[in-house]
């Protein structure tokens, strides 16, 4: 059985910065990501060798998103990969960076490659919701780099991707990042100029966009759908468990645990998927095991009560799906549910 149902989450009791993410715009400081940046001749051949998706293929401003692996195809981090012409940028947790940079250390052999944790020069926001694109082209520049910028075409090309632009005196970066919910989009500017990235964040105040905390963004990640690494995605799981395909290219050569992703790909199955639920009961805890029949056959990764709704990401067997079978945990019952979840 493939699982087909999507759970419509109710908009009425859900709180207004939730509800300005979901129906018009929202924005709130970044202070959990980090960013790499990748120098050096080989950057490209070295980092598409990292990592499970193609670097090699990018154009500048692209992105990409990324597993890196064991070469027991287990997963050690993830990040969105962009081109630029200076240097690669690694988008990932700010917290795991410095573990995730001595992992990728070791392999730099006799490669030209230098990394760079440059997550200190930038102040950053998000800014997501169905209204943002309109925000945005409210006040960003008309021009980025020599030639005239047509945001409105930008805004169409697919995420990830990114531009560097200006915002009254400051220079810009302008992230689209992957939301299958709602637009999502993040803005950085320089650290030495704090008082333009709080002025930016009060120019698209001014435009409608509701002040928003961590806490309304997590929500909304878990109405994506979107798995967070170190909470959804831990070094235990394989690639192909955690559903996100988007991570994954299978025609652009070798990469550290490859062998491994490959092997899962030509049995065409792995025994737990990634999956979303509605639950009916306390709220659990991260870990929760899930049981059918007695058994354990899953567990909840992260929950949270949206709306007089409480929906839970996390993993399940792929069996208990295909027989439908009655999820519990202690406290409450489980019902797997397509991602990401509907506001209704």
């Amino acid at each position: 059985m493939t699982l087909t149902t999507h759970t419509d989450v109710p908009v009425t009791g859900l709180q207004s910065r939730l509800e300005a993410l979901l129906h018009g715009a929202g924005i709130a400081p970044l202070t959990a990501t980090g960013w790499l940046r990748i120098t050096g001749e080989d950057r490209v051949r070295w980092l598409n060798g990292m990592v499970t998706n193609s670097i090699q293929s990018l154009k500048p401003g692209e992105g990409c998103y990324n597993f890196i692996l064991s070469a027991q195809g287990r997963i050690q981090g993830d990040g969105t990969a962009f081109e630029t012409p200076s240097a690669l940028l690694l988008e990932t947790d700010r917290e795991r960076l410095p573990a995730l940079m001595t992992l990728l250390d070791r392999f730099i052999i006799m490669d030209d490659v230098e990394l760079h944790d440059v997550s200190a020069t930038q102040i950053g926001y998000a800014l997501a919701g169905p209204n943002a694109p309109a925000l945005l082209a409210e006040i960003i520049s008309d021009e980025s780099g020599a030639e005239p910028f047509d945001f409105e075409a930008w805004v169409q090309q697919p995420a990830p991707k990114l531009i560097h632009t200006t915002w009254q005196s400051a220079r810009l970066t302008v992230v689209h990042q992957h939301s299958p919910l709602v637009p999502r989009y993040e803005l950085w500017i320089d650290a030495d100029d704090p008082t333009e990235a709080e002025a930016l964040a009060a120019a698209l105040e001014a435009e409608g966009a509701a002040t928003c905390t961590a806490e309304d963004l997590e929500d909304l990640r878990i109405l994506e759908g979107t798995p967070l690494y170190g909470t959804d995605i831990r070094d235990k799981e394989l690639p192909q468990e955690t559903a996100q395909t988007r991570a994954l290219h299978f025609a652009k050569g070798c990469y550290l645990g490859q062998e491994i992703v490959e092997r899962i790909r030509s049995r065409g199955a792995v025994h737990r998927t990634f999956s979303g639920f509605t639950l009916t009961g306390e709220l659990p805890a991260t870990g929760t095991i899930l049981e059918a029949e007695g058994k354990p056959v899953g567990e909840i990764t992260s929950a949270a009560s949206i709306g007089g709704q409480t929906c839970a990401l996390g993993y399940i067997r792929r069996e208990a799906l295909e027989r439908s079978l009655p999820l519990a945990y202690p406290g409450g019952a489980a019902t797997p549910s397509v991602l990401p979840f509907r506001a209704s």
